[in-house]
Parts: structure tokens; C-alpha cells; sequence
């Protein structure tokens, strides 16, 4: 299905300003389609003869729908959009006309014309009309709540019409708003309450309020409830900056252990402040659950930080062992210990500063290859570099992709590039990387990598004396290539493929599923 801007770009000529006006309606419709109990559907105009297109659709929460099926995508023109072009061409709500037949459904029609104004504050062309239609199919005497929802819409629809509704969003706020359903409270230009809905009495109740709210002046109320007089001096500067034709940011008020979250919109049909809509959310169970989080995210990164503090004691250990050991084999395979352990030591200390069981595995790469080059047992100088991105890789693919690759890098440059006095018949078998000759004729080692369709594509390139004709990777009996081998195909579940290169040098190929299986059979990534 086509998106919102697609269908636009595709059949009209709307301005990219226009676009993002129609998008803000869509994103805060839902409102006004709960409030209407009616369907709301975006028509904008394709040809001069009066043809429309629906580019957006929203079903309320309140009522039933009044179409079963998706209309976005959908072209009608004729005296079917009538009611669209009255509202299109004059600029007014059109209410007329008698209830239309959708199927078995009948329904009323309305016609809301959608403004963007001006950067000088006026009402600017009709760039769109909205589609009210409700179904009548459950036709009733309305209560006080019904009555009330339905004069807040109509405030609302006109201030679509006026170019005055939604509001700008604020920076960092998301669509996840209280709805109609959480609780709806009414003020009169004075800031008093004049309806509140039972989710909205029941809220307050939550916060320590348990008198009727008609009547009170809100913004003293919240001053009085919060707990912390700045979070109440807030929360009351919101609904009065609401009063006065603002939109303010959504406010959190905290009392007696109970959250509560509200949205002020202020209610200015033809222009002329009439009060303010406030709806509330009691979120007590979400910042709760928020909190936990927090604490078990902090008591992971301790974690990881113990971890990696004890990984860098084993391997300080291991390296107070190395510098006593008398004989070169056993000194070696420590001093190899010691940076295996390094190296996992480095994806728990990234973890331990990160929020979640993932790393950017860009900077550990680097990390890695850097100090490949500083400790590998070789006299010739290696440059190393990196192509392409790693990008964020969960903590169980990091932990064994650094050890692969540590392995890889320093099999690379110590046996790549061995001194120039080394006889060809010591080359040792484990040598890998791709043969990429630098231009300038230096030894070089490149580490690339690229995602395609949920794999990880991992090549490590020398543009050293290559590989042995007679190597076999099976066979091959060096420790580092067991443990690629193992690592790559046990925990990673990828393959790896070592060969010759074309223009001389080695390169080791790894593909990596990034995508792992739950516990009950579904993909995780």
C-alpha cells in the first residue's frame, strides 16, 4: 500500500509544506475521529473536473465504522464527491444533505476543508478536504458524554478549517499522546473545568483528588496535587498557556505514587479562544515498569564492567606468567592467552557503556586491528584500514566475531609479512587475508564489511606472500585457525572460506547470519 506523501507526490501537485501539513493532520486525527465517532478519510483533489483521491483513513475507537473496507488508494469523482468539492471550492463545513448508503450501513456525510497557513499567520488556500462519515447504523439518544465529545469535535473540525489544528509537535515528543478514551476534561476560557470524563475523574482519583472536577480551576489543582511544586508550577503554566491559544508540551504530574500524563490543546474555532481540552493518562504502571528497566539495565552494565575488569586480571595475570616462563613456546601460547582475553574484554567494556545487549562494532574493529599491528611478532611495518561498515551487532555475535577476527588480523600480519631472511619452507599454514596490493607497494592488511538481506559479509585482506600451495584448511593444525574455524561455525553458525588471492596475498571470506532463531522458532535480530 502506498503511502500518504506517495499517493500525493504521484496524482497531485501539493507542496512539500503541503505534504507535511497533510501528515500532521494524520497523526493527530485519531483524536477527532473518537471524538466524531465517525470515520475520517483525507481527500485531496487530482483533476479540475472534481475528482478526489483518499490518501489517509482512520477508524474511531468509539464507534463502529462506517466502511469495511480500506479506501485509501481509492478515486471517485461525480456527484458522489459533492459534498467535497462544496467544501473545497467555498472553504466551509458542509453538513448538508441527507444520510447515504454504504451496503447495509447508513451514513452521514460531512465535509471538513483542511488549510495550511501562511508563515504570516494567516489562513492560507484549501489544500485537502476532510470526509466525516459516521455510521448511524447504532443511532441513539447521546449522552452528557456523547454530547460533549461530539461539541469538542466540532471545535476541532473548524480549526482544520481555520489552518489551526494540530498544533506543532514539540522536539522529542512522539505520537504515543493520551486518547479520548484515557480521559477527556473540558475548560471554559476561564481555565474552569466544565465536563470530565469518568477515566478522567477516575485519574485524579489516582492522585489523591477524589471530589467531582467541574467547576475547578485546573491549573490550580494541578499546582495543588503534584507532589513537586516545579512539576505542578509546570503542569499549571501548561494548561494556561493552553488557555491563551498555545499548544504546550505534554506534562507529567507525579502525587501520592500514581503518574499521570496530560495534553493541553487549546480550542480556538473562527480564531476566538473558547478554553482548552485536556486529556489525561494514567501511566503509574508504565513508569513503573520504566523504572525497573532503568535498574536492570544498570545492574547489566555493572556486569559487564565486573567482567571485563576480571577478564583484564586474567590476562594481567597471564602476562606476569609469560615474563617468568623460561621456555619461548610456552611464552608465546601466554602471550597469545593474553590477547585472546583482551579482546573479549573489549566488547564487555563496550557493553558496560551501552543501554542495551548491542555494541557498535565499528570501534571495536578498530580497536583490535590497531593493536594487531603494535603486538604481532614482525619487523616489518603493517598498515591497516577498514571498508565499509559493521554496523550495531547484538553482545552473543560481537563477543565471537572479535575473537575471529583478532585471530585473522594478527595470523594476517605475523605470517603475511614474515622478515625478509625467512626461507620459503617455514610459511606458516594459518596465514590468511585477501589480496589487495596497495598502491603505494606497502604491506597492508584491509578489513571490509557489508549486510545483504540479514548477512553479515566479512572479508580480512594482506597483500603478503599469500598462502602455501599445498594449504588446507581442514587439516590445518595451528591453534588460531581452530578456533576460527570453531568459532565461525559452531557459535556463529556462518562459514569461512580461506583461499588464495588473485594478484597474490590471502583472504579469509566470512558470511555471518545476523538473524537468530527464539527459543519458540521465530527470527530474532
Amino acid at each position: 500500500m502506498s503511502t500518504l506523501r506517495d499517493l500525493a507526490e504521484e496524482h497531485t501537485h501539493l507542496r512539500p509544506a503541503d505534504i507535511d501539513h497533510l501528515h500532521r493532520i494524520a497523526g493527530d486525527w485519531q483524536l477527532l475521529s473518537d471524538l466524531s465517532f465517525a470515520d475520517l478519510l483525507l481527500w485531496v483533489p487530482v483533476d479540475a473536473d472534481g475528482t478526489f483521491l483518499c490518501v489517509a483513513q482512520v477508524r474511531p475507537t468509539t464507534a463502529p465504522t462506517a466502511y469495511q473496507d480500506d479506501q485509501v488508494g481509492r478515486i471517485i469523482g461525480g456527484p458522489e464527491v459533492a459534498h467535497l468539492g462544496v467544501a473545497y471550492s467555498q472553504g466551509r463545513i458542509w453538513r448538508e444533505g441527507d444520510p447515504v448508503w454504504y451496503g447495509d450501513v447508513p451514513a452521514r456525510h460531512e465535509a471538513i476543508p483542511v488549510r495550511l497557513r501562511t508563515a504570516e499567520g494567516e489562513a492560507g488556500d484549501v489544500i485537502a478536504v476532510v470526509g466525516r462519515d459516521t455510521n448511524l447504523s447504532t443511532a441513539r439518544t447521546p449522552s452528557q458524554l456523547e454530547l460533549n465529545y461530539l461539541t469538542t469535535a466540532d471545535d476541532l473540525a473548524q480549526m482544520i478549517a481555520d489552518g489551526t489544528f494540530p498544533p506543532p509537535r514539540h522536539p522529542g515528543e512522539t505520537t504515543s499522546a493520551p486518547r479520548v478514551g484515557d480521559g477527556l476534561v473540558r475548560l471554559d476560557a476561564g481555565g474552569k473545568v466544565t465536563y470530565a470524563s469518568p477515566n478522567a475523574q477516575s485519574a485524579y482519583r489516582r492522585l489523591g483528588y477524589a471530589s467531582h472536577l467541574v467547576g475547578e480551576d485546573l491549573a490550580v489543582l494541578h499546582r495543588r496535587l503534584a507532589g513537586d511544586p516545579l512539576d505542578g508550577t509546570e503542569a499549571a503554566n501548561g494548561i494556561l498557556a493552553a488557555l491563551r491559544g498555545e499548544a504546550p508540551p505534554r506534562r507529567e504530574i507525579d502525587a501520592r505514587g500514581a503518574t499521570m500524563l496530560t495534553r493541553a490543546l487549546p480550542l480556538m474555532p473562527a480564531g476566538v479562544p473558547i478554553g482548552a481540552l485536556v486529556l489525561v493518562r494514567d501511566i503509574t504502571e508504565v513508569r513503573r515498569r520504566d523504572r525497573a528497566l532503568i535498574t536492570k539495565d544498570a545492574t547489566i552494565r555493572e556486569i559487564h564492567h565486573r567482567v571485563k575488569n576480571n577478564l583484564q586480571t586474567v590476562a594481567a595475570l597471564l602476562r606476569l606468567q609469560a615474563r617468568r616462563v623460561a621456555m619461548p613456546e610456552a611464552r608465546v601460547a601466554l602471550e597469545e592467552s593474553v590477547r585472546r582475553v583482551a579482546s573479549i574484554a573489549l566488547v564487555h567494556e563496550t557493553l558496560s557503556m551501552s543501554s542495551d545487549e548491542a555494541v557498535e562494532f565499528d570501534g571495536i574493529v578498530d580497536r583490535v586491528a590497531s593493536a594487531a599491528t603494535e603486538v604481532a611478532a614482525t619487523e616489518v611495518s603493517v598498515g591497516m584500514r577498514r571498508q565499509g561498515s559493521f554496523g550495531v551487532l547484538p553482545a552473543e555475535i560481537a563477543t565471537s566475531l572479535v575473537m575471529v577476527l583478532n585471530e585473522l588480523l594478527l595470523n594476517a600480519v605475523e605470517h603475511g609479512f614474515p622478515p625478509a631472511d625467512e626461507t620459503a619452507d617455514e610459511v606458516d599454514a594459518a596465514s590468511v587475508g585477501v589480496s589487495t596490493v596497495d598502491a603505494s607497494g606497502r604491506p597492508e592488511v584491509v578489513v571490509s564489511a557489508h549486510r545483504f538481506r540479514k548477512m553479515l559479509h566479512v572479508s580480512v585482506t594482506d597483500n603478503g606472500r599469500g598462502l602455501p600451495p599445498d594449504f588446507d584448511a581442514e587439516r590445518a593444525s595451528r591453534l588460531g585457525l581452530q578456533i576460527v574455524r570453531a568459532l565461525v561455525t559452531g557459535e556463529l553458525r556462518g562459514t569461512i572460506e580461506l583461499r588464495a588471492g588473485a594478484n597474490g596475498g590471502t583472504e579469509a571470506l566470512l558470511v555471518v547470519p545476523l538473524a537468530r532463531n527464539a527459543p519458540d522458532g521465530r527470527s530474532q535480530v
